[in-house]
């Protein structure tokens, strides 16, 4: 037994040492695990950013758009290069935010001075003090006694006369913008409306919050000079540590004032409908909505379904968000849609390839392109002539309906006449 024992020893010796290895490295794992846990590594990377100064032209951000309207940097004709700085992600973020504002303000001069449309105020009887938005309009967008183009932009970032932002700098103005849309409306002899549904708020920044009063501390049986030095070098190491970990740069807390009536993209399509659309002379309504736009569009057939069917004479929706079960859509608005609008969707398939329909509300097609926000340039074409081919349709019934009131007016007469 005893030599059993003996010979026993060196293996539990052995297992000993192994398990006390590996209960070692656990406790090394959850060592680490523990300290990793409290580092915030958003925090430590936000040390070292560089401020947040950006270049307000984009002269200064030293590009400019070439003769095809590609963004292209001034000296060394690249496209826009997102990581300017390795490693600092949020500052890269915060650059590409910089330069999309100017971008915006860049397409606004576009509408104005390329486009000739001009800027209307809302709300339209705006105080001078309070938040507005606005929308462009063609010279001729409220007299123009035939046609009638409204676009309703998705919903994020982008701005009057946007589809995406992130097409226009890098990809080109042309896929980017609604700009071609407009030049081949005014073309076509239509109006246009460039409405403007995620302007709806004024952001101001919050004041600072007041620091609050410290609360009195108990009286310390500590003498004086002790307390001063522990002070001093409670101090010191405070200021060793902001020297290696200066504390990362906070962004300003704003807050956003809503528009009023336009606070939202539906209420601002349904306000720009009230205000300007069903008052324009227009006998035919064309609409293109992307996204939330179109989303926004079925809301306003929601809350003015009779208007919007005798103005409306077809609607193309491109990669549209709407959802009819959910949006609480009537029959009689499901049958119009069936007949007037037609959804570009975001798939595999060759352009105008026919899908199977998703929901019972209007026919889709194939964009021919996978990517959401080209759903509205790769299908420019086939919109168009889409409204051509509706437009057809309906003059060719309004003439036959004419000819039969002439047909039935002559035939009434010559009764009367043989009567007589």
């Amino acid at each position: 037994m005893l030599s059993h024992l003996c010979a026993a020893t060196p293996a539990l010796y052995i297992l000993w040492i192994t398990m006390a290895q590996i209960v070692g490295q656990e406790e090394k794992t959850t060592a680490l695990k523990d300290l990793l846990s409290r580092i915030d590594l958003d925090e430590l990377m936000k040390k070292d950013e560089p401020p947040f100064t950006f270049p307000k032209t984009l002269q200064e951000f030293e590009y400019a758009f070439n003769d095809y309207g590609q963004l292209r940097h001034i000296k060394s004709r690249e496209p826009f290069v997102f990581n300017a700085r390795e490693d600092l992600h949020r500052w890269n973020q915060k650059r590409y935010e910089a330069l999309g504002e100017i971008i915006t303000q860049y397409v606004y001069e576009l509408l104005e001075k390329k486009c000739n449309m001009t800027k209307e105020i809302l709300p339209v009887d705006a105080a001078d003090d309070e938040p507005t938005s606005f929308i462009y309009l063609s010279p001729d967008a409220l007299s123009n006694p035939s046609k009638l183009l409204v676009l309703i932009q998705g919903s994020g970032v982008v701005r009057a006369g946007q589809w995406a932002r992130r097409l226009i700098i890098n990809q080109d103005l042309d896929s980017g913008t609604q700009i071609p849309f407009i030049n081949r409306a005014m073309e076509e002899g239509y109006g246009v409306m460039v409405l403007n549904p995620n302007e709806n708020y004024l952001e101001m920044e919050k004041p600072a919050k007041s620091s609050p009063l410290p609360s009195p501390t108990e009286p310390s049986d500590e003498p004086a000079e002790k307390r001063e030095r522990k002070d001093d070098k409670d101090g010191k190491k405070k200021r060793e540590f902001y020297e290696k970990y200066r504390n990362p740069q906070k962004e300003t807390e704003t807050e956003r004032i809503p528009v009023r009536e336009n606070g939202s993209s539906e209420e601002h399509v349904l306000y720009v409908w009230d205000h300007f659309v069903s008052k324009a002379e227009a006998k035919n309504v064309f609409i293109v909505a992307h996204s939330y736009g179109g989303l926004s569009f079925v809301e306003l057939m929601n809350q003015r379904e009779m208007q919007v069917k005798n103005r409306v004479c077809a609607v193309a929706l491109t990669d549209s968000a709407h959802n009819i079960w959910l949006q609480d859509t009537s029959k009689g608005t499901l049958d119009w849609m069936q007949q007037h609008c037609c959804n570009w969707v975001s798939s595999p398939e060759p352009l105008d390839t026919p899908l199977d329909p998703m929901l019972t509300d209007c026919p889709r097609v194939s964009a021919g392109t996978e990517k959401h926000e080209l759903t509205s340039w790769m299908s420019f074409n086939s919109i168009f002539r889409f409204f051509s081919e509706v437009l057809e349709v309906k003059e060719d019934e309004e003439a036959e309906e004419t000819s039969n009131i002439v047909t039935t007016r002559s035939s009434s007469l010559k009764n009367k006449h043989q009567d007589l």
